[in-house]
């Protein structure tokens, strides 16, 4: 992570290089959801699938979320789900999380987790997005796209908790890349037991520190 954010063509191009990797986390986090599509035809501008339009429109949103993901969570995953599920459920269901009192306290306690960040792991972002994510994917708090919500949210945490401040690192690519291994431990941390804990932890570690190497790959490109 420090070398990658170390290269210079962050100094020259820092905003270009952070679209294209929005670009690119929204079509993998797309792809994860059922709707796959190359990147070449999804810079035509000419896709209408819903599931890659919201993920598309959560990836533009996440920097202007940052200052209220800790003060707000709640919310945040709310105006999340909107963007992420719009025309995929319908307007009503929009931000509108599951009526379910098991499924509210879960939540309850993932919003505590994202207020005092604190009291996990040290204060570790990485730690906290992967149980954020880990979480969201295994509750399915709201209808429709919630994998699309879920890599959002922790892309969001990793940024807000200065882990990759400018969400520059291609985490969602190394999910699709390594897809088998990613459903299955993200199954086991659905179990609660400590091994399957483990094992989506240590994807979600491994996601990070390959995500950094494809941006280093990727800043190469533009040197």
């Amino acid at each position: 992570m420090d070398a990658a954010y170390r290269d210079r063509v962050l100094r020259r191009l820092g905003g270009p290089v952070a679209a294209e990797v929005s670009l690119r986390a929204a079509v993998a986090s797309a792809a994860l959801e059922g709707s796959r599509y190359d990147l070449v035809e999804v810079r035509t501008g000419t896709i209408t699938d819903p599931v890659l339009q919201g993920a598309l429109r959560c990836a533009e949103a996440l920097p202007g979320l940052i200052d209220r993901w800790r003060g707000a969570p709640r919310q945040v995953l709310a105006r999340l789900h909107v963007l992420a599920a719009r025309g995929a459920v319908p307007d009503e269901s929009l931000g509108r999380p599951k009526a379910e009192p098991e499924l509210s306290a879960r939540l309850d306690a993932l919003v505590e987790l994202v207020i005092t960040p604190g009291g996990a792991g040290g204060g570790s972002g990485l730690l906290r997005a992967a149980v954020v994510h880990g979480e969201l994917l295994t509750l399915r708090a709201f209808p429709g796209p919630n994998g699309v919500l879920a890599r959002a949210a922790a892309r969001l945490e990793l940024m807000a908790s200065g882990f990759d401040p400018r969400g520059l690192v291609l985490v969602e690519e190394v999910h699709l890349a390594r897809e088998p291994e990613y459903i299955g431990s993200s199954g086991a941390f659905a179990t609660g037991t400590p091994d399957g804990v483990r094992s989506w932890l240590r994807h979600c570690a491994l996601a990070a520190e390959q995500g950094a190497e494809r941006l280093a790959d990727l800043l190469s490109q533009w040197r």
